[in-house]
């Protein structure tokens, strides 16, 4: 990879609720509307002018690159540079979120995107302004909420008038709002002293996100905002066909670039 990457993609899981779609095909090469899901983020990532992607793999890891080819572009033909961590080749097992992220952190510039690749959010922006803000920022990450799905009605964390995460105990009386599985990361998360796994992850230590996140929002470092757009946790064969029964979602309209300040 010529320069580090601004993005990782999410794509290791074994998508054991898609079962029997995902026996042969990992989750995010699941179609939507003629693209896999994984594609969507890419194409979208390579518009906003974030070509250099990491993407963790593990089930059926061998069928991503395959998909991407020797030389990745997206649909609209721009090319990519994508490094893949294959944790599955690597260790036989999927490492979590945040162990997947320690694993892949060599590969990774100061602050980036983490992308979840079976969600399907295809109107997010990745607003190249929004990684410059939070680049400026001392903030460790920048969640993006949505409205809580029926398979989520409690939510996952709440979000202060400020614009902070928080980190919400069972019996508070604030709303909850649900985690897209999309945000902005400042490696300096994934190492001491909020966490312990070095590196690269030598061992191959599994490890959750939301424990981490957590202790970062009990410290004010995590910041959020609300997502208002389009957007599915394509978690059963029952929501992937809804989607796929609904019309096509228009492409973005192309949008003026922001001001540049002084």
């Amino acid at each position: 990879m010529a320069h580090p990457a601004h993005a990782i993609l999410l794509a290791a899981g074994r998508g054991n609720r898609m079962r029997p779609l995902t026996d042969q095909l990992p989750k995010p090469l699941l179609v939507v509307h003629g693209k896999p899901l994984l594609q969507w983020h890419v194409d979208a990532l390579a518009e906003a002018g974030c070509a250099d992607l990491v993407i963790n793999t593990a089930w059926l890891g061998e069928q991503i690159p395959a998909h991407f080819g020797p030389y990745p572009r997206s649909s609209e033909g721009l090319a990519l540079d994508i490094a893949y961590s294959a944790e599955g080749e690597d260790f036989g097992y999927a490492l979590e979120t945040a162990g997947g992220i320690a694993r892949a952190l060599p590969l990774l510039d100061e602050v980036f995107w983490v992308v979840a690749g079976d969600v399907f959010a295809p109107g997010f922006p990745f607003a190249p302004d929004a990684l410059e803000r939070f680049a400026r920022g001392d903030r460790l990450a920048h969640l993006w909420l949505v409205s809580n799905p029926e398979h989520n009605p409690r939510g996952d964390f709440g979000l202060s008038p400020e614009g902070l995460a928080l980190n919400l105990g069972a019996g508070a009386d604030a709303p909850r709002h649900t985690y897209s599985t999309i945000g902005l990361y400042r490696r300096a998360l994934f190492e001491t002293p909020w966490f312990d796994i070095p590196p690269g992850n030598p061992q191959g230590r599994a490890e959750p996100l939301a424990p981490l996140l957590r202790r970062a929002m009990d410290a004010g470092r995590v910041s959020a905002e609300l997502y208002p757009g389009p957007w599915t946790d394509v978690g059963t064969p029952q929501r992937l066909a809804e989607l796929n029964r609904q019309h096509p979602p228009h492409p973005p309209a192309a949008r003026a670039a922001p001001p540049q300040g002084r």
